[in-house]
């Protein structure tokens, strides 16, 4: 029987770390998935290759028989008597990403013992599902239920005021069902929040920009302001400048599962220049600008 070479398999240097492993395994492990490549053979015997190569290199004691005698396994005396003290000990559990149940190939059982495992079947964990909701920005301002269909099945979710565009939350539990007694894999819920007509969001601060009319900015007096929690009534002093800004404390944003709490609301006016000036209105202004 034919060597098999696990580094090649996971596409990895014979010095990756535990970490590389891992990552090279995963990575692979998803995209020849069953669940994602059904029908597919070639894809089903890949997945269960990378199943068996992760198996070895993932386990210091494994990998290092494996590394110490590679090529030469079958002309070793030391493999023969490592089998039999295997089986005496009755073996581990296996371990796997998630898959087939499938047997070794005959290079793994000769080399570790078709007796790895004893009498129990390797535990699989279930497949992790991607989803994604799109909210306007007020919708991500109230705490509100939503319903979405994952995988034929409706799993209702509470979305918390607060979700920022891009931020990605885990529903442990509701992604693909594990097999052999294998955990279930994870939910992972990515929010889109979309632009709003008026307010501008930055973190937990909003922004908005009010026209204020040339004789309020100057003479000074009060303006009516739409914030998210409702109507307010700002005060403008007098000789107000075009570009202002005003901070209202408490009327931004709320913050992230932090009940009570609330960013800012900064108000910028745009002061704006009268137009269609009747004749006396000129010559009022005309007065003033010589006064």
């Amino acid at each position: 029987m034919a060597f098999v070479d696990y580094y090649q398999i996971l596409g990895i240097d014979k010095n990756a770390d535990d970490k590389a492993i891992k990552n090279a395994y995963r990575k692979l492990a998803r995209k020849y998935h069953p669940d994602l490549n059904p029908n597919d053979k070639e894809a089903q015997k890949k997945f269960q290759e990378l199943n068996e190569a992760n198996e070895v290199l993932s386990d210091p004691e494994k990998r290092k028989k494996y590394d110490k005698y590679g090529k030469d396994w079958q002309h070793s005396e030391e493999f023969e008597r490592a089998q039999q003290a295997r089986r005496q000990a009755g073996g581990q559990e296996g371990q796997w990403y998630g898959g087939s149940n499938e047997g070794f190939s005959d290079f793994f059982e000769s080399m570790f013992g078709s007796g790895f495992g004893g009498s129990r079947q390797a535990r699989f964990r279930g497949q992790d599902y991607q989803a994604e909701i799109h909210l306007g920005l007020r919708d991500a301002y109230e705490t509100h239920k939503q319903t979405l269909t994952v995988n034929g099945k409706n799993i209702r979710i509470t979305v918390p005021a607060g979700v920022e565009n891009g931020q990605t939350i885990k529903i442990a539990g509701h992604g693909g069902p594990g097999s052999n007694g294998g955990p279930n894999g994870d939910l992972y819920i990515t929010f889109s929040v979309g632009a709003d007509d008026k307010f501008r969001r930055s973190g937990n601060d909003l922004h908005l920009k009010v026209e204020l009319d040339l004789y309020t900015a100057v003479l000074g007096g009060e303006l009516v302001v739409e914030t998210l929690s409702g109507k307010v009534k700002l005060p403008v002093k007098p000789e107000t400048q075009n570009g202002s800004v005003v901070r209202l404390k408490g009327k931004g944003f709320p913050v992230y599962k932090q009940d009570g709490q609330f960013g800012d609301l900064y108000v910028t006016f745009d002061v704006k220049i009268p137009t269609n000036l009747t004749d006396r209105q000129k010559e009022l202004f005309t007065e003033l600008s010589k006064s």
